[in-house]
């Protein structure tokens, strides 16, 4: 007897989707039936490797090269998606970047970057899929708890992931009267390969383990509460950040800034 897929027939498209949690995110939903779409801007490597994978589980899946702090870039990722599947049911956000320095040593340029790709392209990327979604289509959004506490070497970052979550906001109430639902999950700290390029990563790691919970954020943790917020249990869930940290934004800061 065959289980049960959630996702079978619809299909997903997710920034940034060739390594860490869009990865994951990207395997859970395949696994659950959804045909995959992903941009990926430089690791060709790890972006052939993930739609190898995806492939493996069954459905279909398509890789394209997209820099998504170029609005031409993302205009031609979306409508590659449009061309092959004539549809979008979830639009996950996860593609994440940006400059990992105090505030008093950031330049103009840094702080370009990381808004056009953390906060700007979000938004970029609905309003062109927009288009291929019907009621019932979801947007998730990807932000960290550095939109609301202030993390070490974290300004920029913070402040796109504060302003994305201000977008949220905002196109889930301009999209609800199409149909569309629009969250956002904030992670805590979670053990993937960008924690690294951190200055303080071991600290952020200490910290992250000693939530309540006593164990790390997992990028399937996160994954699980995406594939959530795209089922038809959380339809009147509507402009939330759903956080995902085992509880350690409600102890006092470790991290001083």
């Amino acid at each position: 007897m065959e289980t049960h897929k959630q996702f079978k027939g619809k299909v997903a498209v997710i920034t940034g989707g060739s390594r860490g949690i869009g990865r994951t995110i990207a395997l859970d939903f395949a696994n659950q039936g959804a045909d995959i779409a992903f941009n990926y801007f430089r690791q060709t490597g790890a972006a052939n490797q993930t739609l190898n994978n995806i492939l493996d589980l069954g459905v279909e899946c398509i890789s394209v090269k997209a820099h998504l702090g170029d609005q031409s870039n993302i205009t031609n990722f979306i409508k590659k998606v449009g061309a092959k599947f004539g549809k979008i049911d979830y639009l996950i956000n996860n593609a994440a970047s940006g400059v990992n320095k105090p505030a008093t040593e950031l330049t103009s340029k840094h702080w370009d970057w990381t808004m056009d790709i953390n906060a700007k392209a979000p938004w970029l990327c609905t309003q062109e899929s927009i288009a291929y979604m019907q009621p019932g289509s979801c947007i998730v959004n990807l932000t960290s708890l550095g939109s609301k506490i202030v993390l070490k070497n974290y300004f920029a970052v913070g402040v796109s992931k504060a302003s994305l979550e201000a977008v949220t906001r905002y196109l889930a109430v301009e999209l609800a009267p199409l149909g569309i639902s629009v969250n956002a999950v904030a992670g805590g700290y979670v053990k993937t390969e960008a924690l690294n390029h951190f200055p303080n990563s071991e600290e952020m790691l200490k910290s992250g383990s000693e939530n309540p919970v006593g164990k790390m954020v997992s990028e399937q943790d996160i994954a699980d509460a995406v594939n959530f917020l795209c089922s038809k249990k959380a339809n009147m869930i509507r402009g939330q950040t759903i956080v995902i940290d085992g509880g350690v934004s409600l102890l006092p800061p470790k991290l001083t800034p």
